[in-house]
């Protein structure tokens, strides 16, 4: 392969991927109303040949929507034409904080 057309496949996956995050927005935590991009969840998003992977945190460990955001992300990202399969892996280092919410979701939620 040539540089160009490794300059082309590096722009296609990243627009896909950027695809990909603007999926993810409309997954929205039932608890807070608010969307897991927007709350910081969502840590890296890989893509390659159909494969998305995406390693996401919690608000809490113990949070009990966690099964179900899981399936609204795999719901979400199987109606995108170039996802194949989705496979998400929740970590729990580093620690969310409010910090890594959006401006957005900061004034949203009420939070400095």
């Amino acid at each position: 392969m040539s540089e160009g057309s490794n300059e082309k496949i590096d722009v296609a996956i990243e627009s896909i991927k950027k695809k990909i995050l603007a999926a993810l927005e409309t997954v929205i935590d039932p608890e807070l109303g608010i969307d897991i991009v927007n709350l910081g969840l969502i840590y890296e998003v890989k893509f390659e040949d159909g494969k998305t992977f995406v390693k996401m945190t919690l608000t809490t460990i113990g949070c009990p929507m966690a099964d179900v955001l899981i399936d609204q992300i795999h719901k979400t990202l199987e109606e995108l034409d170039e996802v194949y399969e989705v496979k998400v892996q929740l970590v729990w280092q580093p620690a969310w904080t409010t910090k890594r919410m959006s401006r957005y979701a900061r004034v949203a939620l009420g939070i400095r």
